[in-house]
Order: structure tokens, then sequence, then C-alpha cells
């Protein structure tokens, strides 16, 4: 069985969109969510708190860009 953050990571490979810094936080954030019943509770919420810190540091990064960022 293929978890969701396997399947993000090779759509992520093969549209060579690495440099895509709002996926790579999408990856991150469902590979913590799959891990989570390893985490205690504080350690869930560090790295959580820390993905929401790097994903608000982003800004508006689709303003201008939105059709070629949301439609396929």
């Amino acid at each position: 069985m293929r978890h969701q953050g396997e399947e993000l990571a090779r759509y992520i490979e093969e549209t060579d969109k690495i440099s895509q810094p709002w996926l790579l936080i999408q990856l991150r954030l469902k590979k913590l969510q799959e891990n989570r019943h390893n985490l205690s509770s504080d350690q869930y919420i560090a790295q959580m708190s820390e993905l929401h810190q790097e994903l608000m540091k982003l800004g508006e990064w689709w303003v201008g860009i939105e059709d070629d960022v949301f439609n396929p």
C-alpha cells in the first residue's frame, strides 16, 4: 500500500517541481501526518508549528501566476 506522501513525492519528481517550495511543504506535512503515531503530542505540535512558519514565509507567492500554478 502506497502512502499519499510517497505519491506526492513521485509527482514532484516526475513533473520536475522540486523547485516549488509550497509542494515541498505539502510533502513534509503529508509525511508528518503519516508519522503522527510515532510522535508525542509535543513533537507533533512543534513540527506542525515549524511547517506553518515556513509556509507563512512564502507569502502570497501565487499572485500574478495563478493560472500557471493552480491549473495543470
